[in-house]
């Protein structure tokens, strides 16, 4: 029984030795972590609040690298959703990025030509060497993947139904309707007007008509 005591004790110190994160990286991971979520699932507005809450945990610390950070994670929402913009947000920051950071942002842009593929996360390096998105285990890394494919002009069919089959799955409205919409325009493109009327009644379905 004298030993649960210095047990006890034993742990408290070991967690004692062990700083708590800051505050702002909490907040931050949380905010954007929403933000995300409400995009996807198509809340703009509530997104957007999210993200300023996030961008402004990070500012604080005066890191640019930080704020590039938070910044390339919007914009890898939005690939996934077939939204290609210059992320100028992440723009303004480029030239203090991170070389990790500037090869994520290049990979998003289907800029592949020349990339240090050993600087992307694990995840997306097999992608660019012309990997089966299905061995991408998180459902935002594969969509996010998959626009970029689409981006670099690599996606296959099979891609194209893997995306949309990943975020009817998630319950993801937002790159749904845009998944759907590229397979909409390769039914038309083919002639398949049975294939075409199907997918636009799934596009009317998850659009909430």
């Amino acid at each position: 029984m004298k030993t649960i005591p210095l047990l006890m004790a034993a742990l408290l110190a070991g967690c004692a030795s062990k700083p708590l994160p800051p505050d702002w990286q909490a907040n931050a991971k949380g905010a954007l972590d929403a933000s995300v979520d409400d995009y996807l699932k198509g809340h703009t507005a509530a997104s957007n609040a999210e993200f300023r809450e996030a961008r402004a945990e990070t500012t604080a610390t005066g890191r640019l690298d930080h704020v590039a950070q938070v910044e390339l994670v919007r914009c890898a929402a939005q690939v996934a959703s077939l939204v290609f913009e210059d992320c100028p947000g992440y723009a303004a920051l480029a030239t203090d990025a991170t070389p990790a950071q500037r090869a994520y942002a290049a990979y998003l842009a289907g800029q592949w030509d020349g990339l240090d593929v050993a600087l992307l996360p694990e995840q997306h390096r097999a992608v660019v060497g012309g990997g089966a998105l299905e061995t991408i285990a998180d459902p935002l890394a594969r969509l996010v993947a998959a626009g970029a494919q689409f981006k670099a002009s690599r996606i296959t069919p099979a891609g194209i139904a893997l995306a949309v089959d990943t975020a009817s799955t998630q319950g993801w409205r937002r790159p749904l309707l845009a998944w759907l919409g590229v397979q909409a325009q390769r039914a038309e493109a083919a002639g398949d007007t049975a294939a075409q009327a199907a997918i636009e009644r799934r596009r009317k379905l998850a659009g909430g008509q």
